[in-house]
């Protein structure tokens, strides 16, 4: 169907008590997902009258869209989405009568012709008088002259509303959903080594492909996930590459249980457009360099493995970033010796409160190892086991390195009952041994456990 039609009582009248100034107010959320409020003026008759909002995003969820304005009345609404294409148009006239213009390239000369559109199914089939003809491609100059558009095709998404009010002008607000319209933040992280600080450079990436461009329009980001439907009511997001939540409130505003980021002057964006700005912009925060290894229960090694190269810090007010962070990626950036930066790796973090503690891994380091090694197990009764864990680790740096060394698959009543240096119990499954390798050097973890398996 080439357009749908909807009542009165799936239009939703609204107070105008809160309309904005006219123009086009975006918010956009970061699920591919956006609020789109048009504001225009509108001149009412005071008998039932079509008002056209032309320029809609072509992706228009039709069963959200709401009009506020005072004093006035809906009947009907149709949203037109079959847009003018050649091909479009040639569909839509199927069963109508056409002119083809034909140009013989020799002499220039133009001859016409009527037909009847018999099918543009893959190809366009003609009567022309008692033959039928299909319209190739063959080079020849030949166009087609229709008398009128076909009924409900139109230029551009349009959304007309049936609708009686009181005479006079006034502004009307159009609100609706639309996909095609999305964003999502990005960093940039510079390393300072010698400081043990960075710098971070947050950017917020939207994109547009609704199909429509939304000129000068006021735009405000929500950094959270609404739930529609057809989402598992169950659902739960992770947040990787943080260790620790943290608990600060900031000044930033807040929608509901999401945060706004709003972008400071109105701008266009465009149809099929991808536009960068910037709202974080942080030099000097406390950050720190080490490394990280996880191993699975009885998990050992011929070979050594290669430790996670892993970069801590903070958001917090003091000290930190200072910010929420909505989720997205981090790149890591680090200077060489001629002070050029240079990228180290990436990766992904979680919408992230103020105040909390955050280790991103930027790739496997090259002089830093771990090899794990079950050294022995032995069966203590028909109930417990003794099993005996060794950890080589070796740096090739000239200088020491501190190094997380994570044992997991701890489960049920597991007891350490020796080790090497004091662990860290890090949650039910899994302890931390934080191991210090000196420079060009080795150091041996060792360490003993008491389990039912």
């Amino acid at each position: 169907m080439p357009r749908l039609p909807l009542f009165a009582a799936s239009l939703i009248v609204l107070s105008t008590a809160a309309l904005a100034e006219p123009g086009i107010d975006l918010t956009i959320y970061a699920d591919n997902q956006a609020l789109v409020q048009d504001t225009r003026e509108v001149t009412f008759t005071g008998a039932p009258q079509k008002v056209e909002f032309k320029n809609v995003s072509a992706q228009i969820r039709p069963e959200t869209a709401s009009l506020a304005a005072s004093d006035m009345r809906i009947i009907e609404q149709n949203f037109d989405y079959d847009l003018l294409s050649p091909a479009k148009i040639m569909e839509n006239a199927v069963g109508q009568t056409i002119t083809l213009v034909r140009t013989n390239p020799a002499t220039g000369a133009e001859t016409r012709e009527t037909a009847v559109v018999l099918a543009a199914n893959g190809g366009v089939v003609l009567q022309i008088g008692n033959r039928i003809e299909v319209l190739r491609d063959d080079g020849l100059p030949v166009r087609v002259i229709f008398d009128k558009v076909p009924p409900n095709m139109r230029a551009d998404p349009t959304l007309s509303i049936t609708l009686q009010g009181n005479p006079g002008k006034r502004e009307a607000a159009l609100r609706y959903l639309t996909p095609g319209l999305g964003w999502r933040a990005d960093y940039v992280a510079l390393y300072d080594d010698k400081a043990g600080t960075i710098d971070v450079q947050g950017w917020v990436t939207l994109t547009n492909n609704s199909g429509t461009t939304y000129e000068n329009a006021r735009t405000v980001l929500v950094a959270g996930n609404p739930r529609l439907l057809g989402q598992s009511s169950g659902r739960s997001y992770r947040s990787p590459g943080m260790v620790e939540a943290g608990t600060e409130s900031g000044s930033r505003e807040r929608l509901g249980d999401y945060y706004l980021y709003p972008l400071a002057e109105r701008t266009t964006v465009a149809n099929l457009q991808t536009k960068q700005v910037s709202f974080l912009d942080v030099h000097g925060a406390p950050a720190q360099h080490g490394y990280e290894s996880r191993f699975g229960w009885l998990q050992t090694s011929d070979t050594p493995i290669s430790a996670n190269t892993v970069y801590t810090f903070s958001n917090s007010a003091k000290g930190g970033l200072g910010d929420q962070l909505p989720a997205g990626v981090v790149r890591f950036y680090i200077r060489d010796s001629r002070g050029q930066a240079q990228f180290i790796g990436e990766s992904a973090i979680g919408h992230t409160p103020m105040g909390s503690k955050l280790a991103i891994s930027t790739g496997q380091a090259f002089d830093v190892k771990v090899q794990p090694v079950v050294e022995s197990r032995t069966r203590v009764n028909d109930r417990r086991w003794k099993t005996a864990m060794r950890y080589t680790l070796t740096n090739a740096l000239p200088k020491p390195v501190t190094v997380r060394v994570i044992q997991s698959g701890l489960w049920g009543d597991v007891r350490i009952t020796s080790e090497s240096q004091k662990s860290e119990r890090r949650d039910a499954d899994s302890v931390i041994w934080t191991v210090t390798v000196p420079a060009n050097g080795k150091t041996d973890l060792t360490a003993t456990l008491d389990t039912r398996y």
